[in-house]
């Protein structure tokens, strides 16, 4: 019977010091990614702005309530081979005057130009302007651009309206569809 009560009082023991260690590792940490009570998480903003844990991956990752939200850098990895932007950054506050900076493939210019377009959250068109080559063009190779945007705030009346796109479409002087192609990041106004 002195065995039984010592076993029992043992395991007993464990399990409340592996429950406490438990506890204690998982707030230390902050691995347990769950929203507090009470707050809706929808996307990788939400998931940020209640405190959970974000990986410092590109695009950046967060995880809360068991799912992964994931940031929003639009489609700049996938065209990274044709075009890279240096400024501003995808998620990035803008002001006016907006400089873009970068480098993109010869084929992408037309007569060493190429749009700039900067639309609202609504895809309202703010702006718009040209980047321009800062070197010889007529190449496969990247070359470096710049070019500026001078456009008035939009009014913003909740988080959604502060949020908008910088699109840097691809000249296309035949005006043939199959020869369109963007590079179209998320941006902020706040």
């Amino acid at each position: 019977m002195k065995g039984y009560s010592l076993t029992l009082f043992l395991i007993i023991l464990f399990l409340i010091v592996g429950a406490w260690s438990i506890k204690v590792l998982g707030e230390i940490l902050n691995v347990s990614g769950n929203a507090p009570h009470g707050v809706a998480i929808a996307n990788f903003e939400d998931c940020v702005a209640a405190g959970n844990p974000i990986a410092e991956s590109y695009p950046r990752q967060c995880r809360a309530n068991g799912k992964m939200f994931v940031e929003n850098i639009g489609n700049e990895l996938e065209k990274q081979g044709l075009i890279r932007i240096v400024s501003p950054r995808p998620n990035g506050v803008l002001e006016s005057p907006l400089i873009v900076e970068g480098e993109a493939r010869g084929y992408w210019f037309f007569e060493a130009t190429f749009p700039l377009v900067l639309v609202d959250w609504d895809g309202k068109i703010i702006a718009q302007s040209y980047a321009e080559a800062e070197g010889e063009w007529m190449t496969e190779e990247f070359v470096p651009f710049r070019g500026t945007i001078v456009f008035e705030k939009p009014i913003v009346v909740g988080d959604f309206s502060k949020r908008g796109a910088l699109i840097l479409r691809k000249s296309n002087a035949s005006g043939l569809p199959e020869h369109d192609d963007a590079l179209e990041i998320p941006v902020r106004f706040e």
